[in-house]
């Protein structure tokens, strides 16, 4: 069999990928462990993945987006703010999520904090933050971040390397660091409304817990609980 015929070779495919599992044995989460709003549930469960998880980048989240067809896109992006009003991040609008959420603002968010066995899986309503709220995180950036706001057409096809590493030397030169650089109008915040927001503990034998807060047309929510 050919190379290009597909991979047939057991030898091939350096792991038995169904047999890779991890056992769950961790503590559950139970209905009466829950705070009031899933907001604060998050803060505890952040607070936690940030000092004891062992994560990377715990602000990490998986933003899935869907065009006006219905055809779905993936990334990963940092969240930067949470409170009562929603999930916060920032990106180039006319990035291909910026561009997508300006055609279909319901999006999806993934917290996928492995080593502690839980994610948690928020949807929603994109819209994007004020002009204001947005130039005051700009601000809070490494002046190479700022620039490079500017130097990256996110998204768009580029002849290679050297052509974003001439826009970003270009831009170092128009502004040295100590200038400050102003914010691009192209780039900014979206903040995702909640929807839903659904806590996922993994438990042995597959049986994991699944809470999930449901907003309620008064404001307020209700707890479900999902079959694993």
């Amino acid at each position: 069999m050919r190379q290009d015929d597909g991979v047939t070779d057991r030898d091939a495919v350096p792991f038995d990928l169904a047999a890779m599992r991890k056992h769950y044995r961790t503590e559950g989460l139970s209905e009466t462990d829950l705070a009031a709003s899933p907001v604060e549930q998050f803060a505890r469960w952040f607070k936690q993945a940030a000092t004891e998880g062992g994560l990377f980048e715990p602000n990490a989240m998986i933003v899935s987006t869907a065009d006006a067809d219905g055809r779905p896109s993936s990334r990963t992006v940092l969240l930067k703010h949470f409170d009562e009003q929603g999930f916060v991040f920032y990106t180039n609008y006319d990035s291909r999520k910026g561009r997508e959420l300006d055609a279909n603002p319901h999006v999806s968010l993934l917290f996928p904090w492995h080593p502690m066995a839980r994610q948690v899986i928020v949807t929603g309503t994109a819209r994007r933050t004020g002009r204001d709220e947005t130039a005051a995180y700009f601000r809070t950036r490494p002046h190479g971040s700022q620039l490079g706001a500017w130097a990256s057409g996110q998204s768009s096809v580029i002849a290679g390397r050297a052509e974003l590493d001439a826009a970003y030397a270009e831009l170092a030169a128009r502004y040295p660091e100590g200038e400050q650089v102003p914010v691009p109008p192209h780039w900014g915040g979206f903040r995702v409304v909640p929807r839903t927001v659904e806590f996922w503990q993994g438990r042995e034998n597959r049986l994991h817990d699944r809470l999930r807060y449901v907003a309620r047309p008064d404001g307020g929510w209700r707890v479900e609980r999902l079959a694993p």
